[in-house]
């Protein structure tokens, strides 16, 4: 088959290595990180790049792909209009990192307030520790002045007293021994707990491979649009 795997930009590094030991012919588009953030803007710039059914060559591609979960209900509302959209049932990309969102739930039961680390989210932002500390700090000073900086730092770490896990997924890809350090001492410096987990390519594998379980994916077809299912809240179907 011929797709396109539309994704965070925090995703590249694992979606590009598991599109190399496909079969299939993958072309991946990468979307700004932080989209999430204000739901409609990704909405709009996932249609727009779903848009697109022809690579470069006008040659058409079989499904559109999804990396992404709810991600702040920012998927709901897509639609499919001439050939099937596949995206995973998940929160968010994590379910993708970690393999499932069973393994996604266990972890969260038994480790209320984590915090995920990743390959992709350390590389393209700051995450909670000293670096994203300091480097706010130094912005709140430049705009408000010292005063105003040390206040508005205490309104912005409110927010991080509920977490009290460090946690990195580990895909064992180039640099991940620099990315636990880099973790270890966030973890640290914000008086967090500091663990790692084992990150499993499958669920992100079967999805490219065009192994679609019904569990797993939900594939929408053209002329559906992405909703929430009502009847279980956090989950996605198609109408």
């Amino acid at each position: 088959m011929r797709l396109q795997f539309v994704i965070c930009k925090v995703l590249q590094r694992e979606a590009y290595f598991c599109a190399a030991r496909s079969k299939n012919i993958v072309d991946i588009v990468t979307l700004p990180q932080g989209l999430h953030d204000t739901p409609d803007t990704l909405r709009k710039e996932l249609q727009a790049a779903l848009e697109k059914c022809e690579d470069v060559q006008g040659r058409k591609y079989d499904a559109h792909l999804l990396g992404y979960g709810m991600c702040s209900n920012g998927i709901v509302g897509i639609e499919a209009k001439q050939i099937p959209i596949v995206v995973p049932r998940g929160h968010d990309c994590i379910t993708l990192l970690l393999g499932s969102k069973e393994r996604y739930k266990e972890y969260f039961d038994s480790h209320r307030g984590t915090y995920w680390y990743s390959d992709g989210w350390i590389e393209t932002n700051a995450q909670p520790g000293k670096e994203r500390y300091e480097k706010t700090l130094g912005e709140y000073r430049e705009k408000y002045g010292d005063d105003n900086a040390e206040h508005l730092m205490e309104m912005e770490q409110n927010w991080m007293k509920e977490y009290q896990w460090a946690t990195y997924i580990d895909w064992g890809l180039a640099g991940s021994e620099e990315h636990k350090k880099y973790t270890k001492q966030c973890a640290e410096f914000m008086h967090w707990n500091y663990d790692e987990i084992k990150g499993d390519s499958s669920l992100m594998q079967r999805l490219i491979d065009g192994n679609w379980q019904e569990q797993e994916v939900l594939v929408v077809k053209p002329g559906q649009k992405i909703i929430e299912d009502l009847t279980t809240p956090g989950l996605i179907t198609a109408q």
